[in-house]
């Protein structure tokens, strides 16, 4: 005798096979409702544009750029970057535009599991761990899908941020400054009093750019890595014209003692001037700015100078640190005096600094402005007394500072050069993209959607086939 409990397999395949037109019905209509409802969202739901950026320039493992400022991701979306790659690529440049992109753009960290299972394993072993900065960071742009920009220009478009990011960098961190170079161009039409005010400050700004080239920051208290890091840029030498910077800085000293120091001489001596007297009133505006700043600078001094007083009145309590035993498990102790030694002696090492940045200062403005109490004196003495023709020596002049502007770009052009090769070499892989700009294919989507819709009208048709009883079929 059969168990009523018995699946009737027969029964279930008889209905089935009647129930087959309603159930691809149904089917259809799911895979239908699918597309449908997929297509829908897409309309609302923005279309996601990713690539990542690898960061591996020095001073990043700290957080910090080349020059000591504190690194931002941020700073890859920044307003000035997105507008030059929208100009770049011919879109349309509005502040609209612009506003949408920087809003809809996304930055976040990219860290890989083994370095959380690490992180991991170190935290629960008792160990306190450092804030950790990731290398590579994923840069995405999530606009409307139906827009003004179609996908592939979004690709185009995150790619040329991080090119002009690059570049920013570049000039920020590698290149000559874009102020060297330009004295010459500044000065056209000027007087030759200007000429030697100007030029003599340039020369001490590049012979400074370079100096840092050449000596780094080897200070004992920095970390060897940055010692390291100032020796092999002391060391480097440019493949293209065989030059290193501590070369350039003895061609840029010979350049000023040589050449420049000739022609400024004869302004010097001549007392050149288009108008002398007018110079005069030139020359007694400037020291009245150099007065004026170096006021300011005093009343800057006088601040910290007090302030480094009060602190004086007090000897000061450097404590030695000690390892504490403390129990397994158990967080050290610290003593609320330590700390407040710590900051008192952090104060008071930062007030002697600035106290030191301050008088050096002023000397610097004191120096300026007695160089020019001087020569406002020598030009007074040819305004008085000198009244030759000086247009035989104006025209020498104007023919050597021609050829000194040559000569000097000529320098400029080889501290150039030497710049590129040294970024191609250290800064190769400053910025890199490590995975390509790409976007979730909406046909994907599309095709989940369907399939999703497709399984649900079979399942629903299936279960439609079953309830229905099949006919032809007797009970006993």
């Amino acid at each position: 005798m059969e168990s009523d409990d018995a699946i009737d397999f027969a029964e279930l395949f008889a209905r089935l096979r009647r129930g087959f037109y309603i159930t691809l019905g149904v089917a259809l209509l799911g895979l239908a409702a699918g597309v449908a409802i997929t297509l829908l969202a897409a309309v609302k739901q923005p279309a996601v544009s990713a690539l990542r950026v690898t960061f591996g320039f020095p001073g990043f493992e700290r957080g910090t750029y080349p020059n000591g400022t504190k690194f931002q991701p941020d700073d890859v979306r920044a307003p000035d970057v997105v507008n030059e790659a929208i100009k770049r690529l011919g879109l349309n440049a509005s502040a609209d535009l612009a506003s949408k992109v920087r809003g809809a753009i996304g930055i976040s960290g990219f860290v890989s599991p083994n370095i959380i299972k690490e992180r991991d394993r170190l935290r629960a072993a008792g160990q306190n761990l450092p804030a950790y900065i990731p290398e590579e960071y994923e840069i995405s742009l999530s606009l409307p899908r139906i827009g003004s920009l179609d996908i592939k220009q979004r690709e185009l478009l995150l790619a040329e941020i991080v090119n002009v990011y690059l570049e920013k960098f570049r000039r920020t961190y590698v290149a000559l400054p874009p102020e060297f170079g330009s004295a010459f161009s500044s000065l056209k039409g000027a007087d030759f009093v200007e000429y030697e005010l100007v030029l003599t400050k340039e020369m001490q700004s590049l012979r400074f750019f370079l100096e840092q080239k050449v000596n780094g920051d080897t200070d004992s208290d920095k970390s060897r890595e940055m010692q390291m890091k100032a020796a092999a840029t002391k060391q480097f030498r440019s493949p293209t014209n065989d030059l290193s910077f501590l070369d350039l800085l003895k061609q840029t000293e010979l350049f000023t003692q040589i050449q420049l120091n000739d022609v400024l001489s004869q302004i010097y001596i001549y007392g050149l001037s288009k108008d002398r007297k007018y110079a005069l009133i030139k020359m007694d505006y400037y020291l009245r700015t150099l007065e004026d700043q170096e006021q300011r600078l005093k009343e800057d001094e006088s601040v910290v100078t007090n302030l480094l007083e009060k602190t004086q009145d007090r000897a000061q309590n450097y404590v030695l640190a000690t390892k504490a035993q403390n129990p397994a498990g158990t967080q050290p102790l610290m003593d609320q005096s330590f700390i407040d030694s710590l900051l008192a002696n952090d104060a008071y090492n930062f007030l002697i600094r600035r106290a030191l940045d301050a008088g050096l200062a002023v000397k610097r403005v004191q120096a300026d402005k007695a160089r020019l109490l001087e020569r406002r004196q020598r030009m007074e003495s040819f305004v008085k007394g000198d009244t030759t023709d000086q247009a035989a020596a104006v025209a020498s002049t104007q023919a050597a500072l021609g050829e000194l502007e040559k000569r000097y770009q000529d320098l400029l052009d080889k501290v150039r050069v030497v710049l590129e090769d040294y970024s191609r070499q250290e800064y190769a892989d400053a910025v890199r993209i490590s995975m390509q700009a790409t976007t979730r294919s909406f046909f994907l989507t599309l095709v989940i959607g369907a399939a999703i819709g497709l399984a649900a009208g079979l399942a629903m048709g299936l279960g439609l086939s079953l309830l229905k009883p099949a006919g032809g079929v007797s009970r006993g």
